[in-house]
């Protein structure tokens, strides 16, 4: 697509991610112009590396586990065999699908599209050095912005003295890229990552262990959903591993597999052996190499330091959101940041700061994760009056009837203020429930006006209703 001529804009993004792109469609709709400058393709990580090739995947591997249970539903079928090759296509065709929808909207905003590798030259001057293709002759173009995001993303990052080699040491982008199916893997890092990735090579008859170096499963979920994971990951025949301490230096790799000593602190370590080693350790920003320098921008613990009322840095006229600047780092939530950051921009004085509490975690492992809000425990490390209502999958009809039922909601009210506090799913479709309790604490709505909502009979949202009612003890089907 031609890009035009002009080098003056309104508005450039440095960085093509949900965050980048996100900013750049909203700025333009607010009447500015807008170019948009990545090195890669428009979708960044999430689309092509990240978040929807990973689901894509664990989806197959969920349907394989459904089809295993046919027979419980009336329905004659083999065991299934994998088709590892299938899965990957399909998920490649689902991002291709996703990538051209996203090239047409950037057309549809009349968004300049400038691919190239991007550099700040000062607050509001981005260098791209371009790769001649049909469009362009390529060299390098100098964009003047009267404002400049940056959305520079991340990208994966390992333990100290260990080296992802592709091959037996792999990352989430190497399982995203080729690495084949094994007979048996490690997964190190039981984050959302880990657990996805876990839960998805177990359900393809992977012999799967999971280590995590603190003492839960996803750490920053709320205890309980932690412990529910781990006796669901035990009971399905996941190896589940946490306190787990190894040095990574002592890693072996070999052509035929990975073997490294691990066990609970302070207590005889174990011969590991495996395929493959998959390192999930969590991501580091993109903030390297990009001319921050020749800003006045502030890093703080490594990411780009902003206010959270405008996402603006220490430049009047340069903004950063997404991984760059740490919070969340979910691409959800890099997007919401690029619509403040937008409206900021355009001149719109009715916007509110950025929260994080407020924003949806999702995750995707079976069974499915999903929260809003404050834990338990952080309830208790506040020293907040809090009150809580639980109530498992099993109580719900269409739970029973879909066949998966493990799990529960939970949701946690102040009984002096009545505001909602957390709202914490673990079970089937969690990350699609988890919508309605966002934008309850979004309008500060209570416990009980959410249960006090009419919840269709029979859908899998009657839980958090429940959950909510059971507040105050009123919980109607539990």
């Amino acid at each position: 697509m031609a890009v035009g001529s002009s080098n003056d804009f309104d508005l450039v993004v440095l960085g093509a991610g949900t965050g980048g792109y996100t900013a750049a469609f909203r700025a333009a709709q607010l009447g500015l112009k807008v170019a948009l400058v990545d090195q890669a393709k428009v979708g960044g990580t999430c689309l092509h590396i990240g978040c929807i090739p990973t689901k894509a995947m664990l989806e197959s591997a969920a349907f394989v586990e459904r089809v295993r249970h046919a027979k419980e539903f009336g329905i004659g079928v083999g065991e299934p065999t994998i088709d590892y090759a299938q899965i990957a296509a399909r998920r490649d065709q689902t991002v291709k699908r996703l990538w051209t929808g996203l090239k047409s909207l950037v057309d549809k905003n009349k968004v300049a599209w400038i691919q190239g590798v991007g550099r700040l030259d000062g607050p509001t001057h981005v260098r791209v050095a371009m790769e001649p293709d049909a469009d362009n002759p390529g060299g390098e173009r100098v964009l003047q912005g009267t404002d400049v995001i940056l959305a520079t993303g991340s990208r994966v990052k390992s333990l100290p003295g260990l080296e992802p080699d592709g091959k037996r040491i792999i990352t989430s982008d190497d399982v995203l890229t080729g690495a084949p199916l094994p007979k048996d893997i490690i997964v190190v890092g039981a984050g959302a990552v880990g657990v996805e990735f876990a839960s998805m090579y177990y359900d393809l008859g992977v012999k799967t262990t999971l280590l995590e170096y603190l003492p839960a499963l996803v750490p920053l979920e709320d205890r309980e959903v932690s412990q529910a994971l781990e006796r669901s990951f035990t009971r399905r025949g996941v190896t589940v591993m946490t306190n787990a301490r190894f040095d990574p230096a002592n890693v072996k790799a070999t052509k035929t597999g990975v073997s490294l000593e691990v066990g609970p602190e302070g207590k005889k370590a174990a011969n590991l052996t495996a395929e493959l080693l998959l390192v999930a350790t969590g991501r580091a920003p993109n903030v390297e190499d990009i001319g921050l320098e020749t800003t006045k921008a502030e890093l703080d613990k490594g990411f780009v330091k902003i206010d959270l009322r405008t996402m603006r840095t220490r430049e009047p006229h340069l903004y950063a959101i997404g991984d760059a600047v740490g919070g969340l780092m979910l691409a959800h939530t890099a997007g919401h940041e690029g619509i403040l950051a937008a409206h900021t921009i355009a001149g719109d004085k009715d916007t509110h700061p950025m929260s994080y509490v407020e924003q949806p975690r999702a995750t995707y492992c079976r069974p499915e994760i999903a929260s809003v809000g404050l834990t338990e425990q952080q309830c208790q490390e506040q020293d907040l009056p809090y009150k809580v209502g639980k109530v498992p999958f099993q109580a719900i009809a269409k739970a029973l009837i879909g066949g998966e039922y493990e799990g529960f909601a939970k949701v946690i009210g102040n009984p002096k203020t009545g505001d909602t506090l957390g709202v914490h799913v673990i079970g089937p479709h969690a990350t699609d429930l988890i919508a309605e309790a966002t934008l309850a604490i979004s309008l500060e709505a209570t416990p009980w006006e959410i249960g006090g909502s009419t919840h269709p009979h029979p859908t899998l949202s009657e839980v958090v209703g429940e959950a909510a009612l059971a507040v105050d003890g009123r919980s109607i089907n539990f």
